[in-house]
């Protein structure tokens, strides 16, 4: 279990001390820090850790991976960021998601710490601690370089701080084996001294020895897939020197050091999948259970998590007009993958699928679909109820009868709060004040306590690991090097019957052992369990699957026919529509290394197309 509430409150004691940091060499006013004082009490010093614990998570939720980079989402503002990449608008020089500047300063000051924290007095701060906050430090340090190897591929591997008058253009890109071997170095280190679990909550939301062992297992899973394991596009990826930076040989024993490090993490029994009984529950609600692992804090799901996001400008701009900005969208692409409530996908005969006409009857479950929903929406899995927001679907962030009434337009007023994504609905293309693009909006991470209209917000962390990654994981490579192991069934039905869903092999028998039809299961499991937390985008990068044209192919509603004041019962909104047929180049795969960087550091050799 992961916690930070006492981290969130010293980012803030670190504000002067970041200053004197940055600045130390210039003359300062008396009243301010210098250098050498940060390190003379315990306060000051874990106020230095904790700003570094800052440098986790550059985005506030937002960020390109988890919304509108893949097929799953997009963003309703053109002129965003992700928006421009996904149309092929950007180049070395665009700066989107500069990510390489800010990871590199976190590693700097994670040596900063290193090299400091002996020096304050042991009256201050006990050698226990110190070895626990230079664990900490080195996860910290692993993290960032871990997050510059799924972004841009091969790092420079920086071992110090640099001086000012260093000569940079002695600083190559190291081969990507060489930066996995980095990566589990600094996670082993960290490792060996934290513990499996916080035994208090004043330390929840610093890493434990699973959180480690989860990234060792991320790290493995990409080094495993085809993007990084002899891929032939990344032959001419090389330094200056002719040293390649990419495997050139597939070694299938990748997949299998992927399994084995997943269950590493699973064999640690310090995780389980959350459910509604961990909170009380008398019967088990797989729509509670898939919810609420998001909004419950630090229940045991949880592997790493933050709590320094704006969860509330992710509501907002999650949900529907006039409360909601309605600017994260979900496409047709990701409600298309979720399965139906017997656990068979839309695709198949036998699922019970209807594409359209009117629901004639409410669902069997309070949390289903209701009577007059679109059939597209009837009887689906529980997880596309707590996920998507589709039209018709009651706006959850809306808790009393009058919050819900202000969402509907007069003749819908019945204090249901239907959200009303039709054209002329008031979170439709004419009436909200940003416009919804594909016909739904985001549920996930959203809390039925919030409320949009009146700005009132429940505390909720950030999850940045959890179980269910762990156990599809551990399922994925494992059906790559030995198919037939029955673990694949077994970790593969955790999930899904957390999601209320039957095991694969009662619906699906055919799957059983064979590796490509297996695959595709363990696939789509990954886009509906953990849709919009980024894992879709870097699915389908280390799998090389981006680039395919039904993920460049994005589809939605038909958000812009005029519904001529039918509402609710215009069936034209319904019609499956291309929203954006995406532009793509293999180049895409990896980000480009800003041109300026590229131009200071002169041994920095930039990644292929850019």
């Amino acid at each position: 279990m992961t916690n930070n509430k006492y981290i969130k409150g010293m980012l803030f004691l670190l504000m002067p001390v970041v200053m004197v940091s940055c600045y130390y060499l210039d003359k300062k006013p008396d009243n301010l820090l210098t250098e050498d004082m940060i390190w003379q009490t315990r306060a000051n010093a874990e106020s230095y850790l904790y700003n570094i614990y800052g440098y986790m998570h550059t985005s506030d939720g937002g960020d390109y991976a988890s919304m509108g980079a893949s097929d799953e989402s997009s963003v309703c503002i053109g002129g965003v960021g992700v928006r421009q990449m996904v149309a092929g608008n950007w180049s070395a020089a665009s700066g989107y998601f500069y990510n390489w500047g800010t990871y590199y300063v976190g590693i700097r000051q994670t040596f900063v710490f290193e090299s400091n924290i002996d020096k304050v007095p042991a009256v201050e701060l006990s050698d226990n601690l110190k070895a626990q906050y230079k664990a900490e430090n080195a996860f910290l340090r692993g993290w960032f370089y871990w997050q510059l190897l799924k972004q841009y591929g091969p790092f420079v591997k920086v071992t110090g701080v640099l001086s000012q008058s260093e000569d940079y253009n002695q600083y190559a890109r190291a081969p990507f084996d060489t930066c996995v071997a980095y990566i589990n170095e600094l996670m082993n280190t960290a490792a060996q001294a934290l513990p499996v679990t916080w035994g208090s909550s004043a330390n929840y939301g610093r890493p434990t020895k699973g959180a480690c062992l989860a990234v060792k297992a991320q790290v493995a899973l990409l080094a495993a897939s085809p993007l990084w394991n002899g891929n032939a596009r990344f032959a001419a990826l090389k330094n200056q020197d002719g040293t390649p930076l990419a495997p050139a040989q597939y070694d299938a024993s990748k997949w299998k050091a992927a399994a084995d490090a997943a269950k590493a993490t699973i064999d640690l029994n310090a995780y389980k999948l959350y459910t509604n009984l961990d909170d009380g529950g008398n019967t088990f609600d797989p729509y509670l259970s898939c919810r609420n692992v998001f909004l419950t804090n630090w229940n045991n799901e949880i592997v790493l998590s933050i709590n320094n996001w704006l969860y509330w400008g992710w509501t907002k701009c999650s949900s529907p007009g006039p409360g909601g900005y309605n600017m994260y969208n979900a496409t047709q692409n990701v409600v298309d993958a979720f399965s139906m409530s017997n656990g068979r996908t839309i695709d198949d005969p036998a699922s019970g699928y209807v594409e359209t006409g009117f629901a004639a009857a409410n669902g069997s479950n309070s949390w289903g679909h209701k009577k007059g929903d679109w059939n597209m929406y009837a009887n689906r899995e529980p997880r596309f109820y707590a996920y998507i927001q589709y039209n018709g679907r009651p706006v959850l962030p809306a808790p009393t009868v009058d919050d819900k009434n202000y969402y509907s337009s007069d003749a819908n007023k019945d204090g249901n709060g239907r959200v009303e994504l039709y054209y002329n609905g008031k979170s439709g293309q004419k009436s909200a004040g940003t416009n919804n693009i594909t016909g739904y909006d985001v549920l996930k991470r959203i809390n039925p306590s919030d409320n949009i209209r009146n700005d009132v917000s429940t505390y909720r962390p950030y999850i940045l690991i959890r179980y269910a990654e762990i156990l599809l994981n551990y399922a994925e490579a494992l059906n790559e090097y030995d198919p037939s192991q029955a673990d694949i069934v077994n970790y593969l039905n955790l999930v899904r019957a957390r999601a209320g869903l039957p095991g694969i092999e009662t619906v699906y028998p055919s799957a059983i052992g064979n590796k490509e039809e297996m695959r595709k299961h363990i696939l789509r499991e990954r886009e509906v369990e953990l849709c919009f937390e980024g894992d879709r985008y870097y699915t389908l990068v280390r799998r090389l699957l981006l680039g395919k044209t039904e993920n460049q192919t994005i589809y939605g509603m038909n958000v812009n026919a005029d519904d001529a004041g039918l509402g609710f019962s215009f069936t034209g909104f319904y019609q499956r529509t291309l929203f954006q047929k995406r532009y793509w180049d293999d180049r895409m795969y990896l980000f480009p290394i800003v041109q300026s960087d590229v131009e200071r550091d002169r041994a920095l050799v930039q990644n292929p197309g850019w």
